[in-house]
């Protein structure tokens, strides 16, 4: 969470990918919790919008360092004042088992950890939100949370972010501003039609205040070490291997090499 020293956007998904193929081998589930200052993510559909490298160019030259993700979902923007949670976990060996019951298993955490705020937390695409999706989480019909999905081989990861202090109307006027730049003006692109009005924080929303995002993060630790136990913990953290900074930083171009907007389209 306070660990400002990572300038790349792609460095908490590289690491996320790092300790999903260490949870595949046998490592330990993981509750990867962070922040970056000032970062606009791009969804691979994004990223093949007619005009993307335009968007692209617009967004840097705002000052925001820009990324592609390989996980699901679409653009979203991050600052300080986004918490962002991603659940690694090793797959499941209950036959049966889909996928939304990784993306239940998110909003459990995240409805647990704002059960102390009062507020009813839904579940249901939010017409007119940015990074659209049947598990859009909302309070009175302003979403501010979404969720997407990374699956490896033997383990996969659940990333969700949460706006939880400042203004989510702003922060939906770039990501429209950004789309009306990366369609090229095409009305038959593919890309989600985001009205300002669709998302809010859960300072806005929950009262949280202007910590809303450290209070919020607080609780999302709390809600976890609520159902740890001190030996449960210690044999995790035995199996537990860090990736280097080499690994990490190594991912990192293998990321940027596979997920960008290609020379050919700058």
């Amino acid at each position: 969470m306070e660990d400002g020293s990572q300038s790349d956007p792609l460095y908490p998904f590289a690491l996320d990918e790092l300790l999903c193929r260490s949870a595949g081998r046998g490592g330990p589930a993981v509750c990867h919790i962070w922040r970056h200052p000032n970062a606009f993510i791009m969804g691979l559909r994004d990223s093949r919008l007619p005009a993307a490298s335009d968007g692209q160019l617009w967004l840097e030259e705002q000052g925001w360092t820009t990324a592609v993700r390989h996980s699901g979902g679409a653009a979203v923007p991050l600052d300080s004042g986004v918490v962002n949670i991603s659940l690694i976990m090793p797959n499941s060996e209950e036959p049966g088992v889909h996928f939304h019951g990784d993306f239940e298993r998110m909003y459990q955490l995240i409805s647990l950890a704002l059960r102390r705020t009062g507020r009813q937390v839904d579940k249901g695409e939010i017409a007119g939100a940015y990074c659209p999706g049947d598990y859009d989480l909302s309070i009175d019909g302003y979403k501010f949370c979404g969720i997407a999905q990374r699956r490896q081989s033997h383990a996969y990861i659940v990333q969700a972010f949460v706006v939880a202090a400042g203004s989510g109307r702003e922060r939906a006027a770039l990501v429209r501003s950004f789309y009306e730049r990366a369609s090229g003006g095409r009305s038959d692109a593919d890309y989600p039609r985001v009205e300002d009005d669709s998302t809010a924080s859960l300072e806005e929303l929950a009262e949280l205040g202007p910590d809303a995002a450290a209070s919020f993060a607080t609780a999302v630790k709390s809600v976890i070490r609520s159902g740890q136990t001190a030996d449960g913990v210690a044999r995790a953290a035995a199996s537990l291997t860090m990736p280097t900074e080499e690994q990490v930083h190594e991912m990192i171009s293998t990321l940027r090499g596979r997920y960008s907007i290609g020379p050919a389209d700058r």
